[in-house]
């Protein structure tokens, strides 16, 4: 509405505010006359009364104003119903979705992040929630805590594999499948959604046996039955796990003979937990459950045509305008409850991780937490080595804080951490104590095969770099190297005090009796000799009893030869 019209209504209000009815005004036509004083007030308020009497009796005299002041009932309202019309005249704001975004590994900041996300938009009454994913995986109980947050959402949530050339892996494509719209961008993939643990895929030793309980391996289960290699979504594998009934059987039927040829009993049921999981999100979506299955079971994988074409995902959408348009209008269920998604120039309010996340994130990555410790342990040990330096020390205590924050978070195998350690200490004792590398040797093993362990690898991104491994053993060894050459060289060294360092020591007759008295490194020295002795002479320290040395001359051919020597 024009504000032009409205403030010419308000000022005609407020014109009006002191009129009677019919517009007259106010006191222009009075039936009494006027007085002055107390006396004209008394009379006033009389005939007001008897105005008063007369019009309860259902007469309707000519009646004076009541003087007393009375309530604007009628400009208050007036004014009370211009400014509804101006609220009324303001545009109306649109439906707000809020965007979520997952970049990289999928571990417990991730998770706390979607969490706190989706309360978020619950809080402000969102329309939806875009989950927009890249991710190559990630650890199963981060993954786990992310669905049941979606599914338990009172809001709708979007799975939106972009950009173009992003992936859902793994993880990824069991948040894909719980969320309640599924959509990718063009040029946009996803599964291999295989369970992996340390040491490579289950039931694959050498990686070339197939089986069903061996997904990410080079073959299908069951030889010949559809293509199990990542990413083709193709010809007998991907492209017929939606439509053709039979060989779907045939590859369920291949990959449970695989099962139990191969694979430990943990393996298979660590993939059939897998596979009735995502069997169960699909159903509860309504999107293909036999594709998902071969997802787990042969690590299969699928491009964003092949995933619509099989009713794996619902959208392809290069952007989140787009995608918005084409959700728009689509059912959903929020806890049993059939809802229409109205989504039509809908906001997008894009909210990104903060600087809190993205540090956490930094801190729980399992090379960085490994460095971590190391870092604290050893700045600890130089301190203690070297009381006072502060600077080692506070900075150990830092990073080995930092440390046990992320193994908080992270799969850590205590067995492991406990090789290093005890790797560490056997290189420090055997600078110490020498055993003859025994020690120094079985600490370096010890803290390479601990370092190996360290981490229960259990999904795409949070497995520790072997050539961090290999490098941070290396530099181990050759400090336990260098620190075992210096204590060699420190036994080998002379005292520099008491008879140790007097032995051997050459010096000069001071006073040849008695008693005899030499000088030996600027030093009197009282001493006794077996042979007779001159002042002058050279003599050589072969004993020491007590502040007493024993001396013997030093031959006149040695004297030219040899001079004293100190280390």
């Amino acid at each position: 509405m024009p504000f032009r019209p409205v403030l010419a209504r308000i000022s005609h209000l407020f014109a009006q505010r002191g009129r009677g009815d019919g517009g007259q005004e106010r006191g222009s036509a009075e039936p009494f006359p006027r007085a002055s004083g107390r006396t004209a007030r008394v009379q006033t308020r009389r005939a007001a009364q008897r105005c008063t009497a007369v019009q309860s009796s259902s007469a309707t005299p000519d009646c004076p104003p009541d003087p007393r002041p009375q309530p604007r009932i009628g400009g208050i309202g007036g004014l009370a119903a211009v400014f509804g019309l101006l609220l009324l005249s303001l545009p109306a704001h649109g439906q707000v979705v809020h965007q979520l975004t997952i970049d990289g590994a999928i571990g417990p900041v991730t998770a706390n992040y979607v969490s706190d996300g989706l309360e978020e938009a619950a809080a402000a009454d969102a329309e939806a929630v875009i989950l927009r994913m890249d991710t190559p995986g990630g650890l199963d109980s981060a993954m786990r805590q992310i669905v049941r947050d979606i599914l338990a959402s009172p809001v709708p949530v979007i799975g939106y594999v972009a950009p173009s050339g992003a992936r859902a892996a793994s993880a990824g494509t069991y948040i894909l499948y719980a969320s309640h719209v599924a959509a990718m961008a063009p040029g946009t993939n996803l599964g291999a959604a295989t369970p992996v643990r340390i040491g490579g895929m289950p039931g694959t030793p050498g990686g070339d046996q197939p089986g069903g309980d061996q997904p990410g391996g080079d073959q299908p289960a069951g030889e010949g039955e559809g293509d199990g290699s990542a990413g083709s979504g193709e010809g007998s594998g991907a492209g017929e796990s939606g439509g053709d009934g039979e060989a779907a059987e045939d590859s369920q039927g291949g990959a449970d003979e695989g099962a139990d040829q191969g694979g430990s009993a943990m393996e298979r049921k660590m993939i059939n937990d897998a596979v009735a999981y995502i069997r169960s999100l699909a159903e509860l979506r309504g999107r293909n459950a036999e594709w998902a299955e071969r997802a787990v079971r042969e690590s299969v994988s699928l491009s964003y045509s092949a995933a619509l074409e099989q009713d794996v995902i619902d959208l392809v959408a290069p952007d989140s305008a787009a995608l918005l348009a084409a959700a728009d209008g689509r059912e959903v269920s929020i806890g049993g409850e059939s809802r229409s998604l109205a989504l039509a120039g809908a906001t997008v309010e894009d909210r990104p991780p903060d600087w809190r996340t993205e540090l956490l994130s930094v801190i729980t990555n399992p090379n960085v937490a490994y460095i971590l410790m190391l870092v604290g342990i050893y700045g600890l040990i130089f301190e203690l080595a070297n009381p006072g330096s502060l600077v080692p020390g506070v900075l150990g205590g830092i990073c080995l804080l930092l440390a046990l924050f992320a193994f908080q978070a992270l799969p850590v195998n205590y067995a492991g951490l406990g090789l290093i350690l005890l790797g560490i200490l056997f290189m420090i004792a055997e600078a110490l104590v020498p055993s003859f590398g025994a020690l120094g040797v079985g600490g370096v093993i010890a803290f390479a095969f601990g370092s190996v362990l360290l981490f229960d690898a259990e999904g795409e991104g949070f497995q520790l770099s072997m050539m961090l491994v290999g490098g941070v053993t290396a530099a181990s060894l050759v400090l336990f190297l260098g620190t075992a050459l210096l204590a060699a060289r420190a036994f080998q060294r002379r005292g520099v005090a008491g008879a140790e360092h007097m032995l051997g020591g050459e010096g000069e007759v001071l006073q040849a009796g008695p008693p005899l008295r030499v000088r030996i490194e600027g030093e009197s020295w009282l001493a006794d000799s077996d042979a007779a002795l001159a002042p002058g002479d050279i003599v050589r320290v072969v004993d020491m009893q007590g502040l007493r040395l024993k001396v013997e001359p030093v031959a006149k051919t040695d004297t030219h030869t040899q001079t004293p020597q100190r280390e």
